[in-house]
């Protein structure tokens, strides 16, 4: 990371106190935030509207790179974009100011705009079949390179006259192994003189980070909460996601049912559909007794969410054909249990969490 700091890691509070600690008032800061978070300028030339001395002082405070040969206060350095060949999903690589890679990912549907994000370089979790999870762990991010990717992509739809209308935090790393940044980052996103993107904007993904989860709920928050499942027994829910080891599938749930009663707010349950491992009838039934036990005054506040598998070369497996993912869907329903299939995006650009960056890592090592 930079020597410098980030000034995209300041939330408004602490850049009004450094502005005051340089003898500048409140409204200074003021100018900046909404520079930063309405305008999205990234140049401190663009700040017209401060004294010249200020805007120098910025240059020399913050961290600066340059951008097509001007200084831009981004810590994020687009190494590759690739768009899919119906145009409806944009992958970007960036390069970290240490050089580690991390990825975000633009879908655009009909009537939203949403974007995947990272929150950590590489993952510890070490799921089998993802691509982030065979890099093993660079570093998490800090709260600014999260804020940063949103950013990134909130420029190009503006040019396009479109808005970012939902952000996925289920790019590479666990959000909740990062709890701290992720938060703070949302937060920072949501805030009302910035960008002010409602909390119902935002997924937080985690492959069931027990105490995290916990922590979550108490904060009673508006933001969506999605766990990747993958698996409704320990056996093979350990075999694909090893964190199943330290937070077997009990303790799991019942932190569940610890957020839907202080939140009241449903969860989204993600599976990998993979064929011949967790795609069968059993794995439904398995799934659906699970799932019936996340009540609230008699409402289900549960949905499987089911994509069938992105493949990556380190995992022998392949994507559950379509017919078969309907029969599971189907055992689900009729087990009183919603759930959606969701559709593969930007399988011809890598656009698999952590794909891209690891093939990035395999080239330069």
């Amino acid at each position: 990371m930079g020597s410098l700091p980030l000034i995209y890691d300041l939330n408004l509070p602490a850049l009004t106190d450094l502005l005051s600690s340089w003898g500048e008032p409140s409204y200074r800061a003021n100018q900046i935030w909404q520079g930063l978070y309405r305008q999205y300028w990234t140049a401190p030339d663009q700040f017209t509207s401060l004294p010249k001395s200020l805007r120098e002082r910025l240059t020399d405070h913050f961290q600066i790179q340059l951008t097509d040969g001007k200084p831009s206060l981004s810590a994020l350095s687009p190494i590759t974009v690739l768009e899919s060949s119906d145009g409806e999903t944009r992958k970007t690589l960036f390069s970290l100011p240490d050089h580690r890679p991390i990825e975000a990912v633009l879908m655009s549907y009909a009537h939203r705009q949403t974007l995947c994000i990272s929150t950590q370089s590489g993952c510890a979790m070490g799921c089998v079949f993802c691509a982030t999870g065979q890099m093993g762990f660079g570093r998490h991010l800090s709260s600014g390179e999260i804020v940063e990717q949103v950013l990134y992509y909130a420029r190009q739809l503006v040019a396009q006259g479109k808005v970012v209308t939902n952000v996925v935090v289920m790019g590479m790393g666990e959000p909740f192994h990062n709890y701290d940044a992720t938060l703070a980052a949302i937060d920072r996103l949501s805030d009302p003189q910035g960008m002010k993107l409602g909390a119902r904007r935002f997924t937080i993904s985690t492959v069931g980070l027990v105490p995290a989860i916990r922590k979550f709920a108490a904060r009673k928050s508006q933001i969506n909460l999605a766990v990747s499942l993958h698996a409704a027994e320990d056996e093979l829910r350990s075999r694909l996601l090893p964190i199943n080891k330290k937070y077997p599938l009990a303790q799991l749930m019942d932190a569940c049912r610890e957020y839907i009663s202080l939140t009241h707010r449903r969860i989204s349950f993600e599976w990998a559909l993979i064929n011949g491992v967790n795609d069968t009838p059993e794995q439904a039934k398995l799934l659906a007794s699970l799932l019936q036990t996340l009540r609230q005054s008699g409402t289900l506040l549960a949905h499987v969410n089911a994509i069938p598998l992105n493949p990556t070369d380190r995992y022998p497996h392949q994507a559950t054909p379509h017919q078969r993912a309907v029969a599971f869907q189907k055992e689900l329903e009729n087990l009183g249990i919603p759930c959606t299939i969701r559709l593969r995006r930007g399988i011809d650009i890598q656009a698999g969490c952590g794909q891209l960056a690891g093939s990035s890592l395999d080239l330069h090592p």
